[in-house]
């Protein structure tokens, strides 16, 4: 039975001891508070439904924001975003007890992102907050229910671009960036869309990694997280057989912001119409399907961990499979 005492003029605290429970207390300013409050636990109790929230009460979700980013975003790759988006989840929940969270308040941050935010970044938002509450329940002891940002519907993404490059389009894009001036633009547009590298991994290959006799680039640090050893075909290996050596072993000497403004304007004097660079890395995964590697071939040039993710990346030519239906 729950013991209810006056704590001063203006408090009151239930307290309940339950044999094989640990004794739990509250303290409220209304004697109802305290009442209902024990009827609650004492109920659970008995249902066998107890979960103990002391900890969970008194933690604020500001509190594990920060524990997350002294103890886990460090080790992260991402660590500089992840430390922006959780500044921002907690300006908005930081105050918030644990189990005052509600999946209710998640929903309503939702759609408020959404007025302003692309899908994909609330998405990451949503992440963000269940990620540090995951933590906390499996890692640190907090305990609650469930986790409830499970129960927010997240905002459907669109769907990946199908930009496919034509014959046609890639000659005239190789004449304009042959005249742009930048000697490193066409060797970087070719070892797009022949690797199915992405452009970050291209200006950070070096040439210790690099083995024109077996035909093979190394990446020791991608996208992911994991490293991946690439096969090259006879045309990259000519590109980079063509590239002239430099005394700190990069092998593309150019500056990545400059040479994706080349590009650009490259694309506009070729009349190509909306071609990003990051459509040759679609593109060279769709190419290596179309010269006949299987799924799990193709995911171990392009990097991709699942073949969901894969898929979003390759668009066939209907023109190329009819040639394979004969």
């Amino acid at each position: 039975m729950a013991q209810i005492e006056r704590r001063g003029d203006l408090q009151w605290r239930a307290r309940i001891k339950k044999k094989g429970f640990p004794e739990q207390s509250k303290t409220f300013f209304t004697k109802k508070d305290a009442e209902d409050w024990s009827k609650i636990i004492e109920s659970e109790m008995i249902r066998g439904t107890f979960i103990a929230r002391t900890e969970s009460e008194k933690v604020t979700f500001g509190d594990l924001v920060d524990r997350y980013l002294r103890e886990v975003t460090p080790s992260k790759k991402n660590w500089k975003s992840e430390t922006e988006i959780m500044g921002k989840i907690k300006e908005r929940f930081g105050q918030h007890a644990l189990v005052a969270i509600q999946s209710k308040e998640i929903a309503e941050y939702r759609d408020e992102l959404l007025e302003k935010r692309a899908a994909s970044t609330v998405c990451h938002y949503l992440n963000a907050i269940s990620v540090v509450i995951d933590t906390a329940l499996k890692e640190w002891g907090y305990v609650l229910p469930a986790n409830p940002v499970r129960n927010v519907r997240r905002p459907s993404q669109p769907t990946g671009r199908d930009r496919r490059l034509s014959t046609e389009e890639e000659t005239a894009l190789i004449e304009e960036c042959r005249k742009s001036g930048n000697v490193w633009l066409v060797p970087v547009v070719v070892l797009a869309t022949e690797t199915a590298m992405r452009q970050g991994e291209i200006f950070k290959l070096s040439w210790e990694h690099v083995n024109l006799k077996r035909q093979i680039a190394h990446i020791p640090e991608t996208k992911n997280g994991e490293a991946r050893t690439i096969p090259l075909s006879t045309r990259a290996v000519a590109a980079l057989d063509a590239l002239p050596r430099s005394i700190d072993g990069r092998v593309i000497q150019a500056r990545q912001d400059a040479l994706r403004k080349c590009f650009e304007r490259a694309v506009v004097r070729a009349g190509i119409k909306d071609l990003r660079f990051h459509d040759l890395r679609h593109e060279a995964t769709s190419r290596l399907f179309e010269k006949g590697l299987n799924p799990m071939e193709a995911a171990s040039v392009t990097g991709h961990k699942t073949l969901a993710m894969l898929k979003r990346y390759t668009h066939l030519k209907a023109e190329e499979l009819a040639k394979k239906l004969g």
